[in-house]
């Protein structure tokens, strides 16, 4: 599994449009949302949410819409989570991440599913 991940992504380089997983620029639409889970969500979820030691990757099936909508990370981030599919512990919630700043950050998430086939 942790092979796919790796696979998917792209080294990063600051002369360069910024890429995602399989390559694709990150749309404008979907900067905001990736500015703030590098602040928020990175150090724990990975770069462009491939996980790290720390947690889980997000894009990832378990996360696909159909199990964890997108209200369940709202509550995620304003409430944390009790460890339940995977083995990093408890997530704490998020200080200072508004819902607002949770919708942009889901939108970001969602539209690295897609690039992944995760739908």
């Amino acid at each position: 599994m942790w092979l796919f991940f790796v696979g998917l992504l792209v080294a990063c380089d600051s002369s360069q449009p910024k890429q995602a997983v399989g390559g694709a620029p990150v749309p404008m639409e979907f900067q905001a949302g990736e500015a703030k889970f590098t602040a928020n969500c990175a150090a724990c979820h990975g770069k462009q949410a491939a996980g790290t030691d720390h947690g889980p990757p997000l894009v990832h099936k378990i996360y696909e819409p159909n199990h964890h909508g997108d209200a369940a990370f709202q509550r995620a981030a304003a409430n944390g989570v009790k460890a339940h599919h995977w083995e990093f512990g408890n997530m704490p919630k998020i200080e200072g991440a508004t819902a607002d700043d949770v919708d942009q950050i889901v939108k970001y998430v969602r539209w690295l599913q897609r690039q992944a086939g995760i739908q």
